[in-house]
């Protein structure tokens, strides 16, 4: 997969971008991530990438005419690459939102900074605004970070275990559930039977059920549309009992 990142300040994407997951990815042909330096587009000898906003108020404005320039001159015209533009206003950011940009051959990702963008290279250049929450940041370089992590981890092996993205919390429609690793005990806790019984079919369904108890704790809304079977809904039914017998008790 092919990533041109459009932004103001290359430096910041030094360290995600050569370490962990995403630099394996690069060094394995996987992944490919080009520095868009939007100055570089500029025609005046200061670099000047940003202006005051007509109408007036605070801040700076970033200029529509390098935008479009540089997303013109990088970008094949026709080819339906999407050039989606870090926003507040976007597009809530999801795991299904990283495996349908994962499907694209490549993606321009363009990082708005100070108050925004000139509406005009919005119009002119844009096929898609992605916010990753409801939040302002300083710019949209650590949005697009964010992209291109959770859409790599979607990629044919870019993962050691080619079963980790399923298994990802979100991309069941569920949260993971508890993970244990050695030593089999510790300060007196043990790690659950099932996980050391060696019986694979029960693991399973130890960790299925597991994650479903995560959700119903920490994202119960997640399990209006998960896909559940009939035992597994009993099991959610189950829970809640669990729950109105606790709070008879007054357990915390």
């Amino acid at each position: 997969m092919h990533i041109d990142i459009f932004t103001l300040f290359p430096e910041m994407f030094a360290g995600p971008l050569t370490e962990s997951i995403l630099k394996r990815a690069q060094e394995g042909g996987l992944l490919r991530v080009d520095l868009r330096n939007i100055r570089d587009w500029t025609t005046d000898r200061h670099h000047t990438a940003d202006d005051t906003p007509y109408g007036g108020g605070g801040g700076m404005i970033m200029k529509a005419e390098p935008i479009v320039a540089a997303v013109e001159a990088i970008i094949p015209a026709g080819q339906g690459v999407p050039v989606i533009l870090m926003s507040p206003q976007g597009r809530v950011f999801t795991q299904a939102v990283a495996q349908e940009l994962g499907h694209y051959g490549r993606i321009a990702l363009v990082c708005g900074h100070y108050e925004g963008i000139d509406q005009r290279a919005i119009d002119l250049v844009i096929t898609d605004e992605i916010s990753i929450g409801d939040y302002v940041l300083t710019g949209g370089e650590l949005a697009a970070m964010v992209i291109i992590d959770a859409v790599a981890r979607t990629l044919p092996g870019v993962l050691g275990d080619p079963q980790a993205a399923i298994d990802d919390s979100h991309a069941t429609g569920l949260l993971e559930g508890a993970h244990y690793t050695r030593p089999p005990e510790f300060r007196g806790m043990a790690v659950p039977e099932t996980l050391v019984s060696g019986n694979h079919a029960h693991i399973e369904a130890w960790r299925r059920r597991a994650a479903i108890r995560q959700t119903w704790r920490r994202r119960p809304e997640m399990l209006i549309t998960a896909t559940l079977t009939e035992k597994e809904k009993q099991f959610l039914l189950e829970l809640a009992k669990e729950e109105i017998e606790k709070a008879r008790r007054g357990d915390s």
